[in-house]
């Protein structure tokens, strides 16, 4: 039977490997069983933190929506303003709201007053 040397496929697998861990650094970049482990760590930390930025974000428009919504014209709360909101089925989501507060501050005024007066 014939010699097999199985040199060139092991070496194209960890190759690939090799470069995805190159920015890594010391011996997690350069011991091929250290790589491994550490590219499935960094593929778990990518995934966990992809719905964690989605949290994360959702967090940041609350906030700003609250901030806007406590200042001296208003005198509401953000859960009020929610809920007022959804009682007169004015439907915009917390990303908008919070985009309109920052940039169009008499906008989310009227939007704020016309939740106050039709309550």
């Amino acid at each position: 039977m014939t010699r097999v040397k199985r040199g060139y496929t092991s070496r194209r697998r960890r190759k690939k490997i090799r470069l995805f861990a190159s920015t890594f650094k010391g011996a997690h970049s350069r011991l091929t069983r250290m790589t491994t482990q550490q590219r499935i760590r960094a593929l778990v930390s990518s995934h966990q933190d992809r719905s964690r930025k989605k949290r994360d974000f959702r967090r940041l428009w609350i906030t700003r929506i609250n901030a806007v919504t406590r200042e001296d014209s208003l005198f509401y709360s953000y859960s009020l303003f929610i809920h007022n909101m959804y009682k007169i089925q004015l439907l915009m989501n917390r990303k908008i709201l919070a985009q309109i507060a920052l940039s169009n501050k008499n906008c989310f005024d009227m939007i704020s007053n016309k939740i106050i007066n039709q309550k």
